[in-house]
């Protein structure tokens, strides 16, 4: 049996999508999603997606990271998605869609999309990092000399170190200047550096601005794999009308025998 599939990326974030709305996709079936986001015996990917038929809004988002687990919310998933909404005619150029946080709203012009976020609180600050949820668990740590930090061993020992089995997503930030930050990200499920993380975008932005590093609520978050930026509103403690905002792209289509 062939199964139709989708490559996509958001800034360097890539995603097998598959339109799963006949409901085929074998979901429980771990060792088929990490085999098809295996990047040597795969296709290769940071995740699974499927979209889905969904009663309350125009599709369903089902992630899965790359060890075969259903995870989180994705953000640069979630702007993918919306993208592959678009191509297959689901949508126009606003959309509501339910992922595992509840529902997003989002708007698709062209090769961008602006994602609305889930409001944000519980916002902690540790003695060098902060930590808060964005859909998915961040750690946020300032670091000097990013380019060259050793982001795959030192995410990886933060990771399990501190947050243990369940593990949390390690954010390093550089201050680049007023509302300009750099930030490179360690993912649990992945187990290793991806080139951006929308999820872990968001939660750059929003506790660079917590801290005190900017008053913009307007972020420009610089990722080795490209830019996003992020709007927010704060209000009292916590943060609310969150948006994520930049490209996804569909990158190839292919047919996976199964």
């Amino acid at each position: 049996m062939l199964l139709t599939f989708f490559k996509y990326q958001g800034t360097g974030n890539d995603f097998i999508l598959i339109d799963n709305r006949m409901e085929e996709f074998p979901k429980n079936d771990t060792n088929l999603v990490s085999r098809m986001c295996d990047r040597r015996f795969g296709i290769g990917a940071d995740g699974l997606i499927l979209l889905e038929n969904d009663s309350s809004a125009a599709f369903r988002m089902i992630y899965f990271n790359a060890d075969g687990k259903q995870g989180s919310m994705c953000g640069n998933g979630g702007r993918c998605i919306v993208s592959f909404a678009g191509y297959l005619g689901i949508i126009e150029s606003e959309t509501t869609f339910t992922a595992v946080d509840g529902l997003h709203n989002a708007t698709l012009e062209g090769r961008n999309v602006r994602l609305q976020m889930q409001p944000v609180s519980g916002i902690k600050e540790k003695p060098n990092a902060v930590f808060l949820d964005t859909g998915s668990p961040h750690h946020v740590q300032m670091v000097e000399g990013l380019r060259d930090y050793a982001v795959a061993a030192e995410g990886a020992r933060l990771r399990y170190g501190i947050y243990g089995e369940r593990g949390c997503n390690i954010n390093f930030v550089e201050h680049l200047g007023d509302n300009k930050f750099y930030a490179r990200t360690y993912e649990r499920g992945v187990e290793d550096e991806t080139l951006s993380c929308g999820t872990g975008a968001t939660a750059v932005a929003i506790a660079m601005h917590y801290s005190g590093r900017t008053k913009e609520e307007a972020v420009e978050l610089i990722t080795p794999g490209g830019e996003l930026m992020i709007t927010f509103t704060k209000n009292g403690k916590g943060y609310e009308n969150i948006y994520l905002t930049g490209p996804a792209e569909q990158v190839f289509k292919g047919e996976w025998e199964w």
